[in-house]
């Protein structure tokens, strides 16, 4: 398995919906357990980091790419 880096404020795409019917995520903190934000309804959820990566389809979208880090 692969080690899947969170970082704060990255959008993620879940392989199951959100009630709500949505997949993507905003990363609000990370650590052992990681914080999301649901980008459908709002609700605000903390989830175990390894249930997190067996979970994670991809990422979407992060403000850090190969330029920016040094």
């Amino acid at each position: 398995m692969q080690i899947i880096k969170f970082r704060v404020n990255d959008i993620i795409e879940l392989k199951k919906q959100h009630p709500c019917q949505n997949k993507q995520f905003k990363v609000l903190r990370v650590g052992s357990d990681v914080r999301l934000l649901c980008l459908g309804c709002g609700r605000d959820m903390t989830v175990d980091r390894l249930k997190l990566e067996k979970a994670t389809k991809r990422i979407v979208s992060s403000e850090y790419t190969d330029e920016n880090i040094q």
